[in-house]
């Protein structure tokens, strides 16, 4: 096996709750010294961890590093252990993070139409009017927690309205989404818990059962809404037809969705297309806080209706500290070389999106927060055929929150210290627990009832 030398000192001690509240510095510890970094994930799957910018561009693009778990050549102790807990019973393995061409393009094809410019331009007054709704709920208290409050419940309106879930059933969504974002990634193979954390002597069983649970209610309830849509389904799509409605009618070539098929697009549109907005909102907000300087000169800007500087920002903050730390698992299918170190066939590999996105041989001061950066290719929604599908609604989502909560509440201010903070520890995505702060109370407009749901 090829490599480089071994460095001086040992690599720094990955995974922990620790690790999690700030990652980067051992990230640039393995860029320099172990790039292409062989790890045992707290699951017990041992992984490569790619962490170099030019490295996980390959990677990210390399057909020989498949998405189909059933390449992993996984020991009998971490078998199941790589994916979503409980989506194998629940029959909803075939999404597109699990797949390769030629059915990831297929099923990629028939969805894609949901996430067009135009349609998601359509959407824009939706999001808005949640996020302002939802601000309504707490602005007259002075104080919020804005994960809980604001950045996990706007994201999951949205998608559920993007998908047809009835108003009526879309709390139900909130709960089964919120086991996932608390357990998800420790059943994942994420942080190991410390003591203090509340999770000594924690298996990652129970927070896999959990979150199974949450998956196989999803799927019931999905097969069921399937159903009910089907026989009322018009014989024409109308203006706007939800995703769900439109994934029953597609066809590609004469060939129909399975119904699970459509169940498993639903289940991973839901669950990728809602954490990534919330840590995007969270991680984002949070970095502003902590940068007043960055955080007055987009205010300034929004106070005369410029919008330059929040779109730069908003792909700055997806690079400096965004929403998905490591990309989802792909499996070398043959033998193969990245970064000068030689894979295995059946070998999981990890590209590591936080370390690359802050890799000096890419970006000028990585380390820098600058919302007016015009170079950021950055690789937060990934590249390739799996480049993120629903990145113009999660920036359109992250734009919206920002640009709402700095304006209606222009002295937004952190209300604990930044070392107190905890980090969800997850493998996959990267987020905060909580989010308090402080501002100045904003009485409702009079007559204002709001309701997100009801809107």
């Amino acid at each position: 096996m090829t490599g480089r030398p071994v460095p001086d000192r040992p690599a720094p001690e990955l995974f922990t709750w620790e690790f999690a509240s700030d990652p980067y510095p051992a990230y640039a510890w393995l860029r320099e010294h172990a790039p292409v970094h062989r790890t045992t994930l707290p699951s017990g799957v041992e992984a490569w961890l790619v962490t170099r910018y030019a490295d996980a561009r390959q990677a990210l693009a390399d057909q020989r590093l498949s998405k189909n778990p059933a390449h992993h050549d996984e020991p009998a102790h971490a078998r199941g252990r790589t994916g979503i807990p409980g989506e194998r019973k629940a029959e909803l393995m075939t999404h597109l993070l699990n797949i390769d061409p030629p059915d990831h393009t297929r099923l990629r094809r028939l969805v894609s139409k949901a996430f067009t410019p135009r349609r998601v331009a359509e959407f824009a007054p939706r999001v808005q009017e949640l996020a302002d709704d939802l601000i309504d709920r707490f602005a007259a208290t002075g104080s919020a927690d804005l994960i809980h409050e604001f950045a996990f419940p706007l994201p999951i309106y949205a998608i559920c309205d993007l998908l047809g879930v009835p108003r009526e059933d879309q709390d139900d969504f909130r709960d089964w989404a919120g086991m996932m974002i608390r357990h998800g990634n420790q059943a994942a193979g994420g942080r190991r818990p410390s003591s203090d954390e509340g999770g000594g002597g924690r298996r990652a069983g129970g927070s896999r059962g959990g979150v199974a649970r949450s998956v196989k209610k999803m799927r019931g309830y999905l097969a069921d809404l399937i159903h009910r849509k089907r026989a009322a389904l018009p014989a024409e799509p109308g203006p706007g037809e939800d995703l769900i409605s439109g994934l029953i009618r597609a066809s590609d070539h004469g060939e129909h969705l399975t119904e699970n098929e459509a169940a498993a697009m639903a289940f991973i549109l839901l669950f990728a297309g809602f954490e990534t907005t919330v840590n995007l909102i969270g991680n984002g907000t949070y970095a502003l806080l902590t940068h007043p300087e960055e955080r007055a000169r987009l205010q300034a800007s929004l106070a005369v209706g410029e919008r330059g500087l929040l779109e730069t920002g908003v792909e700055e903050l997806l690079r400096y500290d965004g929403p998905v730390e490591l990309a989802t698992w792909r499996f070398a299918t043959e033998a193969l070389t990245i970064g000068g170190q030689d894979i295995a066939p059946g070998d999981p590999v990890l590209v590591v999106l936080a370390a690359a996105d802050r890799d000096p041989e890419r970006f000028t001061d990585p380390d820098t927060l600058d919302l007016s950066r015009r170079d950021s290719q950055h690789l937060g929604y990934g590249h390739g055929i799996h480049y993120c599908l629903g990145a113009p609604l999660a920036r359109l989502e992250g734009q919206t929150a920002l640009a709402t909560l700095l304006t209606r509440l222009p002295d937004l201010a952190l209300a604990a210290d930044p070392a107190e903070l905890r980090w969800r520890g997850g493998l996959i995505m990267r987020g905060l627990r909580t989010l308090p702060v402080t501002f100045t109370p904003v009485p409702p407009p009079p007559g204002n009832d709001p309701s997100p749901m009801q809107t």
